[in-house]
């Protein structure tokens, strides 16, 4: 399922997600695309579960109305400025 799938679902909106198998959006930290493990409401509640099922490789995520919009990376940024002729910070 896509992280924008998952945040505009009734299930997993406004709750803690545990993620496997995720698939990052390139030169981010957001998820693009990942496996749901399990979810909650009490993120202590979440990762109790997490531990006792031994799954500690996970990332748990807070599943927010919308998904982050992808950042462009300064890195980017300056190149793109670069080629423009002009560098701003």
């Amino acid at each position: 399922m896509t992280w924008p799938e998952m945040c505009r679902s009734e299930e997993y909106r406004g709750r803690w997600v545990a993620l496997d198998n995720i698939l990052y959006e390139p030169s981010s930290t957001h998820p693009q695309e990942a496996d749901i493990v399990d979810s909650d409401e009490d993120l202590n509640e979440l990762c109790s579960r997490m531990r006792e099922a031994d799954r500690t490789a996970c990332a748990i995520l807070f599943c927010q109305h919308t998904a982050p919009t992808p950042r462009i990376s300064r890195r980017i940024r300056a190149e793109r400025a670069s080629r423009s002729g002009s560098m701003h910070r």
